[in-house]
């Protein structure tokens, strides 16, 4: 599945979340997804990219910890999933603020909770996800500015049955 739509899926999951235990399953869901995507654009993605995507892979995985979470929505993602990046800017957009959402969201745990472990388990989210923000917003200033004259190339390169598929 491509990362554009495991990351709106993530972004949905996340807003969805009501209870403390579904915040830190999706805050962890979209922590490993980042880290996915890091670790595919550090093996996949443009050479000036790779090296803020292997940060951004190391920091993913650090987000919080998944002991005890439970398992996805029915309909949900997962990061295992992730194939293919088709629009890197727009990746990386959205990525960004997922993160944003997620240190939000923990934030909005951390400050309603009254256990210490849940609490500490809060801040290290927080901070993983504003540091793998940090390399995203890094990552989007090294990409070169689209060219608006001229259409993008996923949609000049997709044929015909591309486009039918698509739809």
């Amino acid at each position: 599945m491509d990362a554009e739509r495991l990351i709106a899926i993530s972004r949905k999951d996340l807003a969805e979340s009501r209870a403390v235990p579904e915040v830190m399953a999706s805050a962890w869901r979209a922590q490993c997804l980042a880290q996915a995507v890091g670790d595919h654009l550090a093996l996949f993605g443009p050479q000036e990219l790779r090296g803020e995507a292997r940060g951004l892979g190391e920091t993913g995985g650090r987000g919080v910890a998944g002991a005890g979470l439970p398992a996805r929505r029915p309909g949900g993602a997962s990061a295992s999933q992730l194939s293919e990046v088709l629009d890197l800017r727009e990746a990386l957009e959205g990525l960004g603020g997922l993160l944003a959402e997620v240190g939000m969201a923990l934030v909005g745990v951390a400050c309603g909770t009254d256990e210490e472990s849940l609490y500490w388990q809060c801040i290290e989210g927080i901070d993983a996800a504003d540091e793998a923000g940090d390399r995203v917003r890094v990552m989007l200033r090294r990409l070169p500015e689209p060219d608006r004259a001229r259409p993008p190339e996923r949609a000049a390169a997709a044929g015909p049955a591309d486009s039918a598929a698509g739809a």
